[in-house]
C-alpha cells in the first residue's frame, strides 16, 4: 500500500536587506514620528543608498562643457548687475529697509541672485524628461543596484550643485562690484544653495508630469511671473493690499532671506522663510520619487 507524503512547506525566503532596514528603522522612531516620516518621506527615498554614483555619470558626461557653463553662469550675472549699476540703477533712488535707507543696487541684487539660485537647476532638471522617455537613462541605472531613490536624489544634488556654481560666480561679481554691505555676505552662498535645493526638487517634480516638448513653454511662463513679482526689484511694501500675496511665491522666501542676510537684519519671521524652502524640497522631491518609480518600475 502506498503512502502519500505531506509535501513539505516551502521555505519562505528572507525578507530583503532594504525592507528589513526599513522596518528597523521604523521601528526606532516613535509612532507618530514615523507615521510623519512615512507621509512626507516615500519609502523610496529613505532607502537611498548610493547618489554619488548618479553625480558621478553626469560629471563624466558633462565635463567637456563645463567650462562653458561656468562662463555661462559668470557672465549672465555680471551683466545682470552691469545693467543694474550703471543703468536704471543710477535713477533710482536709496529703498527703505527695516528701517534704514540701502542703495537701490544693493537692494536689487540679491533678488537677481535668487533667481539664480532658481534658473540654474529649474533649467537643469528640465533634462529629466529626456532621461526618462529617449535616452534611456533612467532604465540603463535602474538596470544596475542603483535604486530610483539613488536617481532621484543623485539628480536632485547635481541640479542644486549647479545652481551653487551660478550663485557662487554671482556672489564674486557682487563683492567685485561692492554689492555686499557687511560680512554676513559670506552666508549668501549657503542661503543660495538651500533656495536651488528646493528649485531642484521642484523642477524634478515638475519634469515628471510633462508630456511632450510642447509642455515646456509653461515652465518659463510661471517662472517670469515669479521672477517679476516676488519683491525682486521692488519693495514688500510697495505692493500695497496684496502684500500677503508674495508669501505664495516660493522664490520670495528665497529673495527676502538672501537681503536680509546681506543687509545683516535678522528677524524670527527669517524662519518661516526657511520652514517654507524646506518643506518644499522635501515635498517635491518626495513626489518626483513617487512619480519616478511608477513610471519606469511600473
Amino acid at each position: 500500500m502506498t503512502q502519500t507524503q505531506n509535501p513539505q512547506p516551502s521555505p519562505t525566503p528572507p525578507a530583503s536587506n532594504s525592507t528589513s532596514t526599513s522596518a528597523s528603522t521604523s521601528a526606532k522612531l516613535p509612532p507618530l514620528t514615523a507615521a510623519l516620516v512615512g507621509a512626507l518621506i516615500p519609502q523610496t527615498l529613505r532607502l537611498t543608498r548610493r547618489p554619488q554614483r548618479v553625480l558621478e555619470r553626469h560629471w563624466f558626461v558633462s565635463r567637456g562643457g563645463f567650462f562653458w557653463i561656468l562662463l555661462g553662469g559668470f557672465f549672465e550675472p555680471f551683466f545682470y548687475l552691469i545693467s543694474t549699476q550703471l543703468g536704471f540703477g543710477a535713477l533710482v533712488n536709496d529703498v527703505e529697509v527695516a528701517g534704514r535707507l540701502v542703495p537701490y543696487v544693493q537692494f536689487v541684487a540679491p533678488g537677481l541672485l535668487a533667481a539664480s539660485a532658481m534658473n540654474g537647476p529649474m533649467f537643469e532638471t528640465m533634462n529629466v524628461f529626456f532621461r526618462i522617455n529617449f535616452d534611456g537613462v533612467y532604465n540603463a541605472m535602474l538596470a544596475t543596484p542603483l535604486s530610483a531613490g539613488d536617481v532621484v536624489v543623485g539628480d536632485t544634488f547635481w541640479a542644486t550643485l549647479r545652481g551653487g556654481i551660478y550663485s557662487a560666480l554671482f556672489v564674486v561679481a557682487m563683492v567685485i562690484m561692492g554689492m555686499t554691505s557687511s560680512w554676513w555676505g559670506l552666508l549668501l552662498l549657503p542661503v543660495s544653495l538651500l533656495i536651488s535645493f528646493a528649485f531642484a526638487g521642484v523642477g524634478m517634480a515638475i519634469a515628471t508630469f510633462i508630456r511632450s516638448v510642447e509642455d515646456f513653454e509653461y515652465v518659463p511662463t510661471v517662472m517670469l511671473p515669479m521672477f517679476l513679482f516676488s519683491a525682486t526689484f521692488f519693495p514688500a511694501s510697495s505692493y500695497g493690499r496684496f502684500e500677503w500675496l508674495l508669501n505664495l511665491s516660493p522664490l520670495y522666501h528665497g529673495v527676502a532671506l538672501l537681503r536680509a542676510v546681506n543687509l545683516g537684519e535678522f528677524s524670527w519671521s527669517l524662519l518661516v522663510n526657511v520652514g517654507v524652502l524646506l518643506a518644499l524640497a522635501v515635498f517635491s522631491t518626495g513626489l518626483a520619487a513617487r512619480r519616478i518609480e511608477r513610471t519606469i518600475l511600473s
